[in-house]
Formats: C-alpha cells, structure tokens, sequence
C-alpha cells in the first residue's frame, strides 16, 4: 500500500502547520538524509512524549546495489537521550524499532511489551525500501493522541516519497557541470532560490508542476510549435525560457514580443522588420523579431490579441517558413522556433470569428496549460520563500522567516492574480516588516480573514437575519411615513404578513406618520 491511498484526501487543518514546516525542512537541505534530524524534531514538538525515530538507506536516496537497496541504518531521532539507545545499530525484524514495518513491509502498529504502542511506516522509491518512520507512544496516549499521530505519520511518510521523485526526476534533467558553466541563463535559473526546488528558473514541486517539468523535458528536444495556455500571472514566459534553455537552441537569442502591448499599427514592423522609406518615419531599415530571433525561439506573448491581417501573415510563416519585410520585395526565410501563448480561450475566439481557425490548429501543435496558483497548493510556501529571499538579496532588508500565522493567510487564500499577485504580497509585507518577520499583519487587506483581525461574526445566524429584517421594516416605514399597507407592497409582501411582523419585533407604525 502506498503513502498515497493510505491518505485522506486532505490533511486536517491542526495537522496543517507541522505538515507546512516539514516540507519546508525537505526543502532547505540538500539530501533528505541531512534532513531527518530537523524532521524528527518537527514531529517530536507536535506530538509530545512521543519518540519519533528514521532507519534510512545508508548511501543516497534511491540508491541500489545490484539491483537491491541499501541496508539500513539508524538515522536520527527525537528526544536526544532516546535516540542514543539506537544509534549505530541495524534494524532487526520484528523488533523494535523499525522491524515491524520491515517484516510486513507496510504500515505497523500495535502496543509494546514494556508499554506504549509503537507506528512504523516504510518509506519507498521505485519500488525499493528507502528508510522507515518510526513512532513510540507513551502509554498515556488516547485514541486522540493515536489517530493524530497516525495522520501525521503517514503525511511524512508521503512528503518524503514526493520529495525523493521529485530529486530524482529534476537531477535527471540537470546537465553536468561542465555544461552548466557554458549554460550561465540555465545556471541562474537553477540558482534562484535556495530554499525552493528550480526548474529553470520555475519554482514548485507539486503534481501539477512536475507535469509541467514532464512535458517541457518531452517537447524542448523537437521544433514543434508549443501553445501555452494559462490565466494572467501564471509564469507562462518562463515555461517559454525553460522550453528554450532546454532545447538545442539554448546558445541562440530567446525573444520575447507582447502582442497586446504593440499598436496595430506597427505590429507588422516589429514582427517582421520593415525597409527605408516603407512608410513615414522609417528613415531607416530594421530587423524584425523573426529575423532576430535566427537559430533561436520567438516568444509570442497574448497571441490572441493580434489582428486578423497579422494573423494571416504570421500562418505563412507558420506554414512556409517566409516572409517580407514591410515595404520590402526580398523574401526572407526563418527557422525560429515559436512558443505562443494567451490567457484567452482561443477556441471560442475563433468561434466568435476574430481568431482564424487555421492559425490555431497551426498553433496548437503541441499545447501546454501552466496551472493556476489556486490548483498548486503545496506550491505557496515554496515560492513565499523563494520571493522573500529574493527581496532579501534585492534590498537592505533582512528577512528571515515567514510567520506561522502569515502562512495560513497564504494559503487559504484564493490567489486570482497568481503567482504575480504572491510576489507583490510578499514584497509588501517584506518592505513594512520591521524585525525581518513577515506577519500576519504586513500582508494586504484583501488577503486579511476575520480571524486574523480580530472581526468574527459576535451573533449567530439567526440573530443577524433578525437585526436586517428588523431594519427593512423600519426603513420601509420611514419611507412611507408610516403607512404601513404602502411598506409592505414595497417589501414584496402581504399586510397580514407585514403586521405580524411588526408585533413581533414590537414596531409601532404609527410612531413613523408625518405630521402635518
């Protein structure tokens, strides 16, 4: 059984913010063996007068000889004087710890002969035992105590599968080291952040994201043209850099073109370069992106925008690989790659008749959807991380940590702007923090909840529907001085109704007549 289907769908929320600082320990170490003694803390603090202890492969993760893993060795542990009971001895089966998950091969449990009970979990990659969870309760601990720590268990034990999918599956697409020193835009692009995972220059490790990396890695070694889809804010450019940084045109120009941003009236010049005298102001000749974007990829920005007469010209570039200048007689060829890419649904547009038919099939070669923000959950902290260290580098203000409650905010919150509204939040927040913590507070208004402001509902349900009924009455009173068969028609409702419910919130209609 996997730590997956061994899941509930979701954690629950007490469990969320031990479950937030154990993926952002994996996170910040640079195997998950250096890691585990912050992991076994982290779980320790949360269940306390638990002991937590990790067996793990002795060489790296995933590591094998002869097709078998490693042997396993005690790890780390928490509390300090429990794990020194364990250290430097192997795991033995059936014995604890660690040898009742190694004898069933799947999660264990049961009480212990000297009292408590005990939870192992085996951890897993590629089939191969990768290390083991293990958990003593005392032998005060209820079904509470048990079911909390069981969640708990089995969320790590999924967080570190994840993790070691996602090392495995980001070094396999890392060019060696002497590529890298002639690659300097992939080398940066790795090198953002150093507390979040970076796939040139993409920040995140959620299923979502890794699909993402998937495909990218599948379609940057062809020349087929790639649509990407996406809502605004959702790092559509740097899919484009990675599709380019991991293709063989990487030592070629990457250009990049807004289509929204050009006036219609010069979006032909810019796109495919004019000749002297073409038109008033063309005192001289110029090249087009197309022609600078020689042995490189064209990155067409907002496609949809563009108008249907550079619609037309841009399917024969498509299809035939030429063109001409504005005002020009010579035919030029191209061999750009093309990455297209809208946050319109290009589909309907060319239902609608103002994006050409032919132009999108021609687009939508190979297409790839970059996911909003809302739909990569374990992502938010990942990149709060990553853009508070990069305002850290980018100013004189020092910020060290993102607050527990901050965090919440971050991630209940609905992200309609995406990862560049998260950005922007987190530089504001980072520029009026004061003792370089992010807080709660510093976040903006629209990412405040009742909770954190101090503004719960005081009433309940009932008595606020009272409080607006009640109003409505008088107001309508007022508003027809006390006529109180006028009030009730412009309340939609009838006069018997209206009356009773006068008497029931005790409302003289005659003290609301005019007098005249």
């Amino acid at each position: 059984m996997t730590a997956q289907s061994a899941l509930r769908k979701d954690p629950s929320a007490a469990a969320l913010p031990t479950l937030f600082s154990l993926q952002r320990s994996l996170n910040v170490h640079s195997s998950l063996l250096e890691g585990l003694p912050s992991l076994a803390k982290i779980l320790g603090e949360a269940l306390p007068r638990c002991e937590v202890h990790f067996a793990f492969a002795a060489g790296r993760e995933g590591s094998r000889e002869g097709g078998r893993a490693l042997p396993l060795r005690y790890a780390a542990g928490y509390p300090e004087e429990a794990s020194k009971r364990y250290i430097g001895k192997e795991p033995r089966m059936g014995q604890f710890p660690f040898g009742f998950a190694m004898e069933k091969d799947e999660l264990a449990s049961g009480p212990l002969s000297e009292g408590g009970a005990y939870l192992e979990a085996p951890i897993k990659h590629e089939g191969l035992l990768l290390g083991i969870l293990c958990l003593r309760l005392p032998p005060s601990a209820g079904k509470d105590a048990l079911e909390r720590a069981t969640e708990l268990c089995l969320w790590t034990r999924y967080l570190i599968e994840e993790e070691a999918v996602l090392r495995k599956s980001l070094e396999s697409r890392m060019p060696r080291e002497e590529e890298s020193l002639q690659r300097p835009q992939e080398r940066q692009g790795r090198d953002l952040g150093s507390s979040a995972l970076s796939f040139h220059g993409m920040i995140g490790s959620s299923a979502a994201m890794r699909e993402v990396y998937a495909m990218i890695g599948q379609v940057a070694g062809t020349s087929a043209t790639v649509l990407l889809t996406g809502e605004s804010g959702t790092g559509k450019e740097l899919a484009a850099r990675a599709i380019h940084e991991c293709s063989q045109r990487a030592q070629g120009p990457f250009i990049a073109v807004n289509c929204a941003a050009l006036p219609e009236s010069i979006v032909e010049s810019e796109l495919f370069g004019h000749e002297k005298g073409s038109f008033t102001g063309a005192v001289a000749s110029r090249v087009g992106r197309f022609e600078a974007a020689k042995d490189g990829t064209l990155f067409l920005d907002e496609i949809g925008d563009l108008s249907l007469t550079v619609q037309t010209k841009l399917l024969r570039i498509l299809q035939e690989k030429t063109f001409e200048r504005v005002g020009g007689q010579k035919t030029l060829r191209t061999n750009a790659r093309i990455v297209a890419a809208t946050n319109k649904d290009l589909q309907s547009a060319v239902r609608g008749g103002s994006f050409r038919e032919d132009l999108f099939f021609r687009l939508n070669v190979f297409p790839l959807h970059i996911p909003p923000l809302r739909e990569r959950g374990a992502d938010i902290l990942l990149l709060a991380d990553h853009f508070a260290e990069k305002f850290s580098r980018d100013s004189d203000t020092r910020i060290k940590r993102i607050s527990s409650p901050a965090l919440d905010l971050l991630m209940i919150y609905h992200w309609p702007g995406n990862v560049r509204e998260l950005e922007n939040c987190i530089s504001r927040a980072a520029i009026l923090s004061s003792d370089g913590v992010i807080h709660s507070y510093n976040l903006p208004p629209s990412l405040q909840s009742a909770s954190s402001t101090g503004t719960e509902p005081t009433s309940t349900f009932d008595g606020a529907v009272a409080r607006l009924e009640k109003e409505l009455l008088v107001e309508a009173l007022k508003i027809e001085r006390g006529n109180s068969s006028s009030a009730a028609r412009r309340l939609g409702m009838t006069e018997r109704r209206f009356r009773f419910a006068l008497q029931k919130y005790k409302i003289d209609y005659r003290g609301f007549r005019t007098k005249l």
